[in-house]
């Protein structure tokens, strides 16, 4: 398999880098677009490009990536665009976490390859939604597998914005098969749920994990169009918001609903826990934080 697979893996972290390069590229035009209302007066954002290291438990190089954040803009407050290609052996916890989710081998042969592209942005206007997104493939000697997807996260909820975003990423799914909408959504709702508050912590998106069905081309393909979905579903909700009026009392709701997905984040995420039990850059797995949050 290790042969087999040498050349997809660097199609798949060729393709989460572009992924990346356009992201960046439309949210800095995003910044330069917004020239009229609240925060126009910041002048445009820039991304800050930070390369990132990944060291094995003996201190060699196990891989690394770029990490992209913006502060302080016309339009993000904050908004990270990371991407990474990691490697090695898995610890003694994420081979007990892995073994647990079914993946053969661990206790045998634990090394790992993994690549993939994470998104959160945090906005300056709270009537413009917070999101999430991300797509990667994981490899062991023993098995592959493709994830991720994109969930909305507003605090002042437009009806019309969350079927917007779920229209988009319906379209882009539907070549697949008409299934695949409605499977990824409940899987979305099922794990961006937060059991101690009783609630969702946004409005929901597509999402899946473990994802191979043995057509490697077909799951990357799919994985593919998750992530193509992401701009069209959340860049016009950006651009009919971002000049809409606030109050004191917005800015409150969105630092509280901030506090909510800090929770998210920090106590339920998969992806935040395992990349800071496998040694990636702390700073870069801690991203997704909002620069400002609230508690009742």
């Amino acid at each position: 398999m290790t042969d087999m697979l040498d050349s997809e893996r660097h199609r798949a972290a060729s393709w989460f880098r572009q992924l990346r390069d356009e992201i960046v590229a439309a949210f800095e035009a995003l910044e330069d677009s917004h020239s009229e209302g609240p925060f126009a007066e910041a002048g445009p954002g820039r991304f800050e490009v930070t390369e990132t290291t990944r060291q094995s438990e003996d201190g060699s190089d196990a891989g690394g990536g770029l990490m992209s954040v913006m502060r302080g803009g016309r339009v993000f407050e904050k908004v990270g665009v990371n991407v990474s290609t990691v490697y090695g052996q898995l610890g003694e916890a994420a081979q007990k976490a892995m073994a647990a989710r079914g993946v053969p081998g661990m206790d045998s042969d634990p090394r790992f390859w993994a690549s993939g592209i994470s998104l959160v942005a945090h906005m300056q206007n709270p009537h413009c939604p917070a999101v999430h997104m991300n797509t990667r493939m994981f490899w062991t000697p023993h098995a592959w597998w493709f994830g991720g997807g994109s969930d909305l996260n507003p605090c002042l909820e437009y009806a019309e914005d969350t079927a917007h975003f779920h229209a988009r990423q319906e379209a882009h799914l539907a070549p697949h098969g008409a299934e695949w909408y409605p499977r990824l959504k409940a899987w979305a709702d099922e794990y961006f749920y937060i059991p101690h508050r009783k609630r969702a912590r946004g409005v929901g998106g597509i999402f899946m994990d473990d994802q191979n069905s043995g057509d490697w081309e077909a799951d990357f393909a799919l994985t593919q169009d998750i992530g193509r979905a992401f701009l069209p579903a959340f860049v016009p909700l950006v651009e009919k918001r971002r000049v809409q009026a606030f109050t004191e009392a917005d800015k409150e709701a969105q630092l509280i609903h901030r506090g909510l997905y800090a929770e998210y984040n920090l106590v339920y995420d998969r992806g935040t826990k395992f990349g800071l039990a496998t040694g990636h850059d702390a700073n870069a797995v801690l991203m997704s934080l909002p620069p400002l949050a609230k508690w009742v």
